[in-house]
């Protein structure tokens, strides 16, 4: 696989991110990490990885800065958090490379909350969403506005979360589906667990691909 490879930094807060772009890519993901993580999320980069093996452009960037992170305040902001992956949002779309990629999000705990602030917010923009172990319900009155396609994939065993998932899922009025991945903890850490996730997310994103909107 063809793959090219970028550090960069977002111009509006100097946030630090990673663009990788595969030969003839067919979409891009935007990925919101969760509390108390980063662009370096391990199990995002692995699930990254597996989009990019599908043609999908990714972009694993920093939610928050250095100093913000150490601030809880900031760290469960879902607000700031949902402006940050707008700016991310405004940042591809100036990129000659990756401008004409139809956009995906995917969100994992927190990070998912701030995904779907974002598809709320800019409904024209955003092809799909998945959230992996999420908290939808953080985005409490932003999820009746979300047009996106959204997936909610959830660990079997991850009860509480599950059941604020299913309510989640109550009050989205898009395109909608939740995934319970059997046996699963909340950072799906089991085996085969992260498997799932990252083929369920690829299918739900190359099902969903649409152009942007121009404005």
């Amino acid at each position: 696989m063809t793959l090219f490879n970028e550090a960069v930094v977002l111009q509006e807060s100097s946030l630090q991110g990673d663009l990788a772009v595969p030969a003839q890519a067919r979409g891009l993901v935007l990925f919101a990490h969760g509390s108390g993580s980063s662009r370096l999320s391990e199990r995002n980069r692995w699930v990254a990885r597996a989009l990019q093996r599908q043609g999908l452009a990714t972009l694993l960037f920093d939610l928050l800065t250095p100093d913000e992170a150490q601030d809880r305040r900031k760290v469960f902001n879902i607000a700031l958090l949902g402006q940050r992956v707008q700016e991310a949002l405004r940042w591809a779309r100036q990129r000659a490379d990756i401008s004409g990629l139809p956009v995906c999000l995917f969100g994992a705990s927190t990070g998912a909350a701030a995904a779907l602030v974002a598809a709320a917010d800019r409904p024209q923009d955003i092809a799909a969403v998945v959230s992996r172990g999420g908290r939808p319900d953080l985005a409490q009155g932003h999820l009746p506005l979300v047009q996106a396609p959204t997936l909610l994939i959830v660990g079997g065993d991850d009860d509480e979360v599950l059941e604020l998932n299913q309510r989640a899922l109550r009050q989205l009025r898009c395109a909608k589906r939740l995934e319970v991945v059997p046996g699963a903890t909340h950072l799906f850490e089991e085996p085969g667990a992260l498997e799932s996730v990252a083929a369920l997310a690829a299918d739900w994103f190359l099902k969903h691909l649409r152009a942007p909107a121009r404005s």
